[in-house]
């Protein structure tokens, strides 16, 4: 039997979900639930989860032993691979000259890619059934106005799409929105977004914050080091409804969205200020500081709170916010409570990995591969076990029918059971260097390696 904590969490997703479908009509594609498309990064509402799905249990990459297809992707991207109906949803970035590929360590270098090449921007659209492309598409071609890590690439950001619309943002080339078809509907661009280390801004490493849209609007969060942002645009017509100006560092961070009392908020990670804002207006409704100061997880939402995480400098939080939060609800010194934050504890966040908030249990995984089961309600530590040989594990976990697939950057898939006892059922190899987050649909998960985009399936 499901935890009611986790049924109440589930009401709440297809809720918010049911809303997205009454505003955004009828989706292109006939015979197509919106309750269960991988819609944006880490699905709808970055949940990071589907049940019902019937995943097989083993597969083999070499031999294509429950692999419906694998097909090159070119260029290099991190962005992860986002699913409505039989459609695919990719991006990349293309240039001849850049042939470095990604570092899969951590090092104290923070030395960006020396790259002046013209690269093309583009995205794909795939056939779910076959792997063949439907349609590309040529965003922008140009030399890139802002340099990447060696662990990042020019293409770090999903696209979302609510069916009618796909939006890609691709930092300071632009924000696109095309059509089902790939007919582009507009564009606009948001001038040199300079996302780079603060304490070192020759460290250009990229733009990574992924779009989301929400009732007919495309939400971003701009945190570069002048003049961050978070916005709402008018899906038909790229028009700013409103932008509310941010005093922050730079960050990495996807936006979310949740509901309190009748009312949509925005909310945002962040160092200098986490928060959230009105969906309608852009008026703030609380605040903190402190943390990870390089923000790059999601925030997570449950039915009462929401969950955040980050790690680098001197602090690596994990955060229980309420949802009726009002005002600055920085925490004082030596405090792990207040009126806006139900737990926390100041050290233990990922840096890169966004928590995984399934069956009842939050999941938080750290880059060595160490999983950390904790209840959600309390913030107490129900298992800390460490997964696999490798100390690099970049992913964040995804889950379906009971288990946790965790992806170490040399491509071994660990699934894990779903529960308060860690037992490891699996284990399978990708192949390839493996760096962003599964997407999950009926029958079928699908990794983006660096090299390529497989389907796992046995329909």
């Amino acid at each position: 039997m499901l935890n009611p904590y986790f049924m109440k969490l589930r009401k709440l997703l297809i809720l918010n979900l049911f809303l997205i479908v009454t505003m955004a009509g009828c989706s292109q594609e006939n015979n197509v639930d919106p309750l269960r498309q991988w819609s944006s990064y880490r699905g709808n509402y970055a949940a990071g989860f589907l049940d019902g799905v019937g995943l097989p249990l083993e597969w083999n990459v070499e031999d294509m032993t429950a692999v419906k297809w694998k097909v090159p992707v070119p260029g290099l991207a991190l962005s992860s691979p986002v699913i409505w109906g039989d459609r695919v949803f990719i991006t990349t970035a293309i240039s001849e000259t850049d042939t470095s590929g990604l570092r899969t360590f951590f090092s104290g270098d923070v030395t960006p890619v020396g790259d002046d090449s013209e690269h093309e921007w583009k995205v794909y659209c795939i056939d779910r059934q076959n792997g063949k492309i439907l349609w590309e598409r040529t965003s922008f071609t140009g030399v890139p106005e802002i340099r990447r890590h060696p662990m990042s690439t020019h293409a770090n950001t999903s696209v979302a799409t609510d069916g009618e619309h796909v939006v890609a943002l691709f930092g300071s080339e632009g924000i696109y929105c095309y059509d089902m078809e790939g007919n582009l509907e507009w564009s606009k661009d948001f001038g040199v977004l300079r996302s780079a280390f603060f304490v070192a801004e020759d460290a250009e490493w990229e733009f990574a914050s992924s779009p989301i849209i929400h009732k007919g609007r495309v939400i971003v969060q701009c945190d570069v080091l002048e003049n961050s942002f978070v916005a709402a645009l008018d899906i038909k017509t790229g028009n700013e409804i409103w932008r509310s100006e941010r005093d922050e560092y730079p960050g990495w961070s996807t936006p979310n969205i949740y509901n309190y009392d009748g009312t949509d908020y925005v909310v945002v990670n962040g160092f200098k200020h986490r928060g959230a804002y009105n969906y309608e207006t852009g008026e703030e409704r609380w605040r903190m500081s402190g943390g990870g100061d390089i923000p790059i997880p999601t925030p997570i939402v449950s039915e009462d709170m929401i969950y955040f995480n980050s790690a680098h400098g001197r602090s690596s939080p994990i955060l229980a916010v309420r949802k009726n939060a009002t005002g600055d609800i920085t925490l004082s010194d030596g405090d792990t409570t207040n009126a806006g934050i139900t737990w926390s504890y100041p050290r233990g966040g990922s840096y890169m990995q966004t928590m995984l908030l399934y069956d009842g249990y939050l999941y938080n995984l750290q880059f060595n591969g160490q999983v950390v089961c904790m209840d959600p309600i309390t913030g107490k530590t129900i298992y800390r076990e460490k997964i696999g040989k490798a100390d690099s594990f970049l992913a964040s976990p995804v889950a379906a029918d009971g288990i946790l697939y965790i992806i170490d950057v040399k491509g071994i898939v660990y699934m894990v059971a779903a529960g308060p006892e860690f037992r490891i059922t699996g284990e399978m190899a990708l192949g390839d260097v493996f760096m962003t987050t599964p997407a999950i649909t009926e029958g079928m998960i699908i990794f983006r390696t660096e090299k390529y985009l497989i389907a796992v399936s046995d329909k």
